[in-house]
């Protein structure tokens, strides 16, 4: 007799393991979702709003480019912007419509995610640089939070996890 051992093959709890397991799968699944939200409002807020995308006056795309065009990290990204400020505001809150939603369902997960990043990063070079201290600027953290995405993508609960299901249990593949 083994003292101390559990010799049952099945037990009606469950291990502390296996939740840790589950924990670990889903613990990307609350930023994605929060991530994903996010940016689709972002984007519908800027498509509804009429007063951002003009090209001048209070609380356009404009009026808050030339604003930030002289304390942002690269200048000339801004001026780039300001060629055609209605057209830059258009494919701002349209990227950011479909990173949140590609986030959001799963599909392509690490190309929105990217997306993602690098919408944040563009933000945080313009918009957000002359925060003082930086960490009052939202872009920065936003640009890290994408990041742990980019890296694993989605796993669960995503259209790129039941693409792979289905990948894998395609006839005729042999797959160990």
């Amino acid at each position: 007799m083994a003292h101390g051992m559990r010799t049952e093959s099945h037990t009606s709890y469950i291990r502390r393991d296996d939740w840790r397991e589950t924990a670990t799968r889903y613990a990307l699944l609350p930023l994605r979702i929060f991530l994903g939200i996010t940016f689709i409002y972002a984007g519908l807020d800027k498509l509804t709003d009429s007063t951002f995308m003009q090209a001048s006056g209070a609380g356009s795309i404009g009026a808050q480019m030339e604003g930030v065009r002289d304390i942002s990290a690269i200048p000339a990204l801004v001026d780039l912007s300001l060629k055609s400020p209605v057209g830059f505001g258009y494919a701002i809150a349209l990227g950011e419509l479909a990173v949140g939603i590609g986030t959001l369902i799963g599909l392509f997960a690490r190309v929105a995610a990217l997306g993602g990043a690098l919408i944040s990063l563009s933000l945080w070079l313009t918009v957000s640089w002359h925060e003082e201290p930086y960490y009052y600027g939202n872009d920065l953290a936003y640009l890290m939070a994408w990041l742990p995405l980019v890296l694993a993508g989605a796993s669960v609960l995503s259209v790129d996890s039941l693409r792979a299901a289905r990948r894998r249990s395609a006839p005729g593949l042999d797959r160990p």
